[in-house]
């Protein structure tokens, strides 16, 4: 294998899966916080009403990154199990046939936010202080998703080969010219939400520049011929990635159509309401990402291990992402429970705001030991291709019990904020339990594996 490519059918699973991990940590803390540092900076230049604006309008555009990424992981496992069983000649047609999917995806989100988005907002209740400025955020942002896409498949690439180096460093880069443009654009010459999303546009555009000219650069060891033949797509892989995809971007996708929902009947409360669970799920996603560091770390290597008939290692690597979450989800629940109000603070002046936090921090926690579990048995769904399981328990997680669980507690029990938030908060067990069964029955071993396919 190249100088890129990791091979992880030999050597010390804990050893490989813990040093593959940290720099998928610290890049998806990173990517977070590019809208992260646009709220922080919103909240202060602007003030809670622009909070509000930038935390509903970049719900809606997650929708299109989470599907994006979704449709990138399926690729990232086929080159992952392409690898593991030796087909590397394979590598050109799959990254091809990747990037065009992506950059076709991200196009009609762009079209359909741009055509669609007075309906959309009229159906999530934006307050009316907020409208404006959230237009502003959403029309700059859905311009620029191309770039997201074109970043996600590099990224994908990377992680499929064994790669988590790089794309921390382009996301280190993304990051610091992002923070610099945020404070220029929305604090020194005063844009306020538009100056947060141009920032963070341009951020991402220099991300995939510097990601599609290093592989430009590195053809030869990815096995990508960037010439017009390579990015022909290929039906048979297509079809891979769409039905391995689907299932990673619906679950995506419906988790954050089920935000989209909450926040719709949290809007109706109050723009504090609104601004708390704003604040409250960009906090809850930073610690999100970056446990999913491990998830990322791990299904390449269950992959690969897959690819090449190694299930016992796959086994192991599982059991070894159950532990490493499990301490990694201990330490974020004892953070919010000590310091919860202090982090809500760093979002936002409005003491009204911190007041509300603990309301929803008591309802949050009850998601994280469902996290833990579907970091390794996650991965290892994503890991082995199973597609049809995929989408079950994504229906399940990101349609069923978010918004079914949500209206349970919040409307019918009358439970209100506390009730919403709690019903988000257990719906990923919906994933975690089931998976994490499937995984223990070992009847996985009976599959034809995606590379037996190529």
């Amino acid at each position: 294998m190249s100088s890129i490519t990791k091979d992880f059918t030999k050597g010390s699973i804990p050893r490989q899966l813990l040093f593959f991990t940290l720099p998928f940590m610290a890049s998806n803390a990173l990517q977070v916080l590019y809208s992260t540092i646009d709220m922080m900076i919103v909240g202060k230049f602007v003030g809670t009403a622009g909070l509000s604006a930038v935390s509903q309008s970049s719900l809606i555009v997650n929708l299109a990154v989470m599907v994006c990424f979704g449709v990138s992981n399926a690729g990232q496992v086929l080159v992952s199990q392409a690898l593991g069983a030796g087909k590397r000649d394979r590598l050109n047609r799959i990254i091809g046939t990747l990037f065009d999917i992506l950059v076709i995806t991200a196009l009609i989100f762009t079209a359909g936010f741009l055509l669609l988005r007075h309906g959309i907002f009229d159906l999530m209740n934006i307050p009316e202080e907020s409208y404006g400025m959230a237009m502003d955020y959403l029309v700059i942002c859905a311009a620029g998703l191309v770039f997201t896409a074109g970043y996600n498949m590099v990224s994908a690439v990377l992680r499929g080969m064994g790669d988590s180096k790089r794309p921390l460093l382009f996301i280190v880069i993304a990051s610091v010219i992002n923070l610099v443009l945020d404070l220029l654009f929305t604090g020194l010459l005063g844009w306020g939400v538009a100056g947060a999303a141009w920032a963070t546009i341009i951020g991402q555009a220099a991300s995939f520049i510097f990601s599609a000219y290093y592989l430009y650069k590195r053809r030869e060891e990815f096995g990508f011929g960037f010439d017009r033949d390579s990015f022909r797509i290929e039906s048979g892989y297509a079809k891979m990635i769409i039905a391995l995809g689907a299932p990673m971007a619906v679950q995506s996708g419906f988790i954050n159509i089920s935000m989209l929902f909450v926040n719709s009947v949290v809007n109706d409360i109050s723009v504090v309401a609104s601004a708390t669970f704003g604040v409250g799920m960009r906090i809850d996603d930073i610690i999100n990402k970056v446990s999913q560091g491990i998830q990322y770390a791990a299904t390449p290597m269950i992959s690969q291990n897959i690819g090449a008939k190694e299930h016992g290692r796959a086994k192991r690597t599982v059991y070894f992402a159950w532990v490493y979450s499990s301490i990694f989800t201990a330490l974020c629940m004892t953070l919010y429970i000590c310091f919860g109000k202090e982090l809500f603070m760093v979002f936002s002046d409005d003491t009204a705001v911190h007041e509300m936090s603990g309301t929803f921090i008591k309802a949050i926690l009850w998601m994280f030991p469902a996290f833990a579990v579907m970091r390794g048995s996650g991965a290892f769904i994503q890991g082995i291709g199973h597609a049809r399981l995929s989408m079950v328990l994504a229906l399940l997680d990101g349609v069923i019990l978010r918004v079914g669980l949500s209206y349970l507690f919040g409307i019918i029990l009358e439970m209100g904020f506390f009730g919403f938030v709690l019903g988000y908060a257990l719906a990923p067990y919906g994933y975690a339990i089931p998976s994490m069964i499937y995984f223990l029955s070992g009847k996985w071993k009976k599959r034809r594996s995606l590379a037996d396919e190529m």
